[in-house]
């Protein structure tokens, strides 16, 4: 029994090991009280509403699978945006299904994607004081901070390895390498022997976890270099570039200067200073057309904002995807976030400016520090090099993304998805 539970208390701490890093404990207050609560009586009551509505409430809640899921290539995915990045694989093999947790929430495309049953996992949390006495010992008081990610985690090894065990899928695809479901089925289909492969969705960091899949199929040299930082590469890595850019590639922003302006804020940056760079860019630079995208799971309340400054456009970003509003845009402005290399690809003015995210996630994919985008510490000199790019926007900006990109200059560039597809049906030929 004593080696089991430590087992399952090294596979949590696996599972959730960006949640204990210093980086994490640094998240603005506003967004770390979204993902859990300071209060000890608020995590524990989140902790009871995820045992009534998720554990129970999935007992009772009928699965109805559209597909074929037995011996299918799985493209798991665990947001909207992973949705997106995986669907062009769908799209091009018969064999593949998307699929998602029971009750994950996915957008616009929640009613579009199969279900693991998630029911049986409530029969798994006899584990959960036992672990959380075991993380107190080894990551400290951190494991009491986050108890209620603790908790929720617990159980998603074992419900997946039984899925994997009872539908045995040809291999399963991720976009996310870092959630606690994405990894706890990543670690199930290593012990089951089902081959696993990751396509990057976004930029990445130092900071993530190690690559650990069979295959991984990279966008750029950038991703694989921070990767060898993050720790021992496992498996094959291809780099093919960006498959859900190739559609606009071939349609860049060709003007010579700057008319419309996106403003993309995340969790990490505060209203308050968000507001202000609004303000001053109505001000200062009237003739300037600003539309501000909040992430897709940004769910403040921008109504306030909107009334202050009735000519703010507001972007759905649940309706509409990145490169969709990238392309009605002229400019960027954001703080940290991979919209700047896509906004790069398609040959924006791109500028990073803060607004008001911890000191700790300054330049926090290195946009700055490699030279893709251009860096603004102060309203004014925001203001001043947006005032440069109304003067003359060059029509070579998207040159800069070459180290975060492998297809661009190519013959594969606006193919990444042709590219991606080759290597992922050559490769399920001999796994």
């Amino acid at each position: 029994m004593a080696t089991v539970l430590a087992a399952a208390t090294a596979r949590l701490r696996n599972i959730l090991q960006l949640r204990f890093t210093d980086l994490f404990a640094q998240l603005p207050t506003h967004t770390l009280e979204g993902i859990s609560p300071a209060n000890p009586l608020r995590r524990l009551v989140k902790m009871a509403g995820y045992a009534g509505l998720r554990l129970v409430g999935n007992v009772f809640k009928p699965i109805h699978n559209p597909e074929q899921l037995r011996g299918a290539l799985w493209l798991y995915v665990v947001s909207q945006n992973n949705y997106d990045a995986l669907h062009f694989i769908r799209e091009a093999r018969p064999d593949s299904v998307l699929v998602a947790g029971q009750s994950k929430q996915i957008g616009r495309y929640n009613q579009k994607v199969n279900r693991l049953s998630l029911r049986q996992k409530l029969l798994y949390y006899w584990q959960f004081p036992l672990v959380l006495l075991g993380l107190l010992r080894t990551v400290g008081g951190r494991a009491w901070r986050f108890c209620d990610l603790i908790f929720s985690a617990i159980g998603y090894y074992e419900v997946y390895r039984r899925a994997l065990r009872h539908y045995r899928p040809k291999a399963v695809v991720f976009a996310n390498d870092h959630n606690d479901d994405a990894r706890a089925l990543l670690l199930a289909c290593r012990v089951e022997g089902i081959p696993t492969v990751y396509l990057q969705h976004a930029s990445v960091s130092t900071n993530f976890p190690s690559l650990e899949f069979d295959l991984s199929l990279l966008e750029g040299q950038d991703a694989l270099d921070k990767y060898r930082q993050c720790g021992p590469v496992r498996g094959a890595v291809e780099l093919v570039g960006m498959p859900k850019a190739d559609a606009f590639l071939a349609h860049r922003n060709r003007k010579s200067n700057i008319q419309q302006v996106g403003l993309a804020c995340n969790l990490l940056d505060d209203l308050a200073a968000i507001a202000q760079v609004v303000a001053y860019l109505q001000q200062e630079l009237p003739d300037l057309s600003v539309t501000l995208r909040p992430h897709p799971s940004d769910n403040r309340d921008f109504t306030q904002l909107k009334r202050q400054h009735p000519q703010l456009r507001i972007s759905d970003a649940r309706g509409q995807t990145v490169f969709e509003f990238l392309a009605q845009h002229d400019a960027l402005i954001a703080a940290d976030t991979s919209t700047h290399l896509e906004a790069t690809l398609l040959n924006l003015a791109s500028i990073y400016f803060r607004m008001g995210s911890p000191a700790s996630f300054d330049d926090y994919y290195g946009y700055v520090a490699h030279g893709l985008i251009d860096r603004a510490d102060t309203l004014p000199e925001l203001g001043n090099t947006l005032r440069a790019y109304q003067k003359h926007k060059p029509a070579d900006l998207y040159l800069r993304a070459t180290y975060y990109n492998a297809t661009l200059g190519t013959p594969d560039e606006g193919r990444s998805k042709v590219k991606a597809l080759r290597i992922l049906a050559n490769w399920l030929k001999h796994c």
